[in-house]
């Protein structure tokens, strides 16, 4: 009989080898402070002894620590991005079996990260080559093909699990000055910014700011708004400028503290951190959190409260991991109608590809067939994890043609132990659901018979013959 999630024993030897490090203690003190002999300690520490609930109390108690960091999420995602790496025409000959991978990737995450990182340098160097933008290797400079700002920015908000204390307690501090009503945000942060920055705030026609939609003249104290800004975007907007002008030090701080790369990485963070703490001042946390866990997650009543939009308040979601205070931990893709992914945030476990679009079969993609309203579904990943998710339409910001697609589609979801909390869920059969089988990737997703593989995994060898026509456009051999 498969063990119930709860019953599972855990090996979290590297984790635990990697805080005694990062503690600066020696096996001995550890297992002192643990009250377990120093040889029961190394055993945990290889994985051959699993940790028992009392261990993990008396990490809590010794070390102050949130047993959130002893999460496996982190590993689970670079091993993801590891097997994607591997999963390359370049690799097969090596046959890097899964069971390597996940052992790297628990032991090495730093050394996982750089490999990933370099793959991805590698793979936007061969784009441009066989785009003609870039000449071969041998003929460029490859010491500047390095990961763009936006992949580096996403993966340092992602390593700090989408959440900043100290944006949130700036926020916080803010708020308790202004004092605005829920909905009534805009008004407050208009006079804030009068009154105290002497800055006039002007909505001005589109063909003012014909490609742009805010936009702050420093030296005449003016900050322009676009009329195509709905009354959420305009909301943030002030909420933004006001980041900028009363923590900017706070923000600068953060930014060099993350040591990005190069200038516009660093400004990219900047921008970043800024719309997280504008994020921050519309939707206090204590007061979302808590509307949220009253609302068992409708998205519609916490955006409508808060003023805000359904983009805003989903993506709010996904940063509430205050220890203490945690709400469910989502993730949240966007993506449009040609499955480009253009934004990708977790608080939690995230069950798709780091180099590629969304997995096909997943229903975000039918959203865009019921624009506006909200559709569900449970999927399982090859590993057996299942997660809840909800999709649905929203609008991209008003031009003046319309003749462009104008949709975009938010996904959310989380793993399947927390879907009872949320609103979207009732009625359906957690406990014994039919999830839909989808996969991180086609080149590492092992599911058999999938109508929707656009490439056999790099695992399988292709089984076509001249008798047979399979469902899927590459069958391949079990083992």
């Amino acid at each position: 009989m498969a063990l119930a999630p709860t019953d599972r024993k855990l090996f979290l030897g590297a984790r635990m080898k990697r805080l005694r490090r990062d503690l600066g203690l020696t096996q001995t003190r550890m297992a002192e402070d643990l009250g377990v002999s120093p040889s029961y300690l190394n055993l945990l520490e290889r994985n051959q002894r699993p940790v028992t609930a009392q261990v993990l109390l008396r990490l809590a108690e010794a070390y102050d620590l949130d047993l959130k960091t002893l999460s496996s999420d982190q590993e689970s995602a670079s091993a993801t991005g590891l097997a994607e790496v591997f999963s390359d025409q370049m690799f097969r000959d090596l046959g890097v079996a899964r069971h390597e991978v996940n052992e790297v990737a628990e032991s090495a995450p730093g050394v996982s990260e750089a490999i990933v990182r370099l793959y991805r340098a590698y793979l936007d160097q061969r784009r441009l080559t066989e785009l003609g933008a870039m000449g071969r290797p041998e003929e460029g400079d490859f010491e500047n093909s390095v990961v763009t700002p936006s992949d580096w920015v996403r993966d340092y908000i992602q390593a700090q699990k989408n959440y900043f204390g100290e944006l949130e307690e700036a926020a916080d501090a803010l708020v308790a000055e202004l004092r605005p009503e829920p909905q009534d945000f805009a008004a407050a942060a208009r006079e804030r910014l009068l009154r105290r920055h002497n800055v006039q705030v002007r909505v001005v026609p589109v063909d003012v700011l014909p490609e742009s939609v805010r936009r702050f003249d420093y030296h005449r104290k003016r900050l322009f708004l676009s009329e195509v800004l709905t009354g959420a975007g305009r909301s943030f907007s002030l909420a933004y400028q006001l980041a900028i002008l009363e923590r900017g030090e706070l923000l600068n701080a953060l930014a060099d503290r993350a040591a990005p790369p190069d200038r516009p990485t660093r400004s990219l963070l900047k921008v970043s951190l800024a719309n997280y703490l504008a994020a921050a001042q519309l939707m206090p946390y204590s007061a979302f959190h808590e509307a949220a866990e009253r609302t068992a997650y409708d998205i519609e009543l916490v955006r409508a409260r808060f003023g805000v939009s359904f983009e805003q308040a989903c993506h709010r979601l996904t940063t509430l991991a205050r220890p203490g205070q945690r709400g469910v931990p989502f993730f949240m893709v966007r993506v449009d109608s040609a499955g480009n992914i253009s934004k990708r945030f977790a608080g939690g476990a995230f069950p798709f590809s780091r180099f590629g679009g969304a997995c096909p079969r997943w229903n975000i993609h039918s959203s865009f067939r019921t624009p506006g309203r909200i559709v569900t579904q449970i999927v399982e990943t090859p590993d057996g994890q299942r997660y809840f998710t909800l999709s649905r339409t929203v609008s991209r910001i008003a031009t003046p043609y319309a003749g462009e697609d104008s949709e975009l589609a938010i996904g959310m979801g989380c793993e399947l132990k927390y879907a009872e909390r949320l609103v979207y869920s009732r009625g359906l059969d957690l406990k014994e659901p039919m999830p839909t089988a989808i996969g991180p990737a086609c080149r590492i997703c092992e599911r058999p018979a999938c109508p929707q593989r656009a490439a056999e995994p790099i695992s399988r060898t292709l089984t076509v013959d001249d008798f047979t026509k399979s469902i899927s456009p590459y069958p391949f051999a079990s083992s």
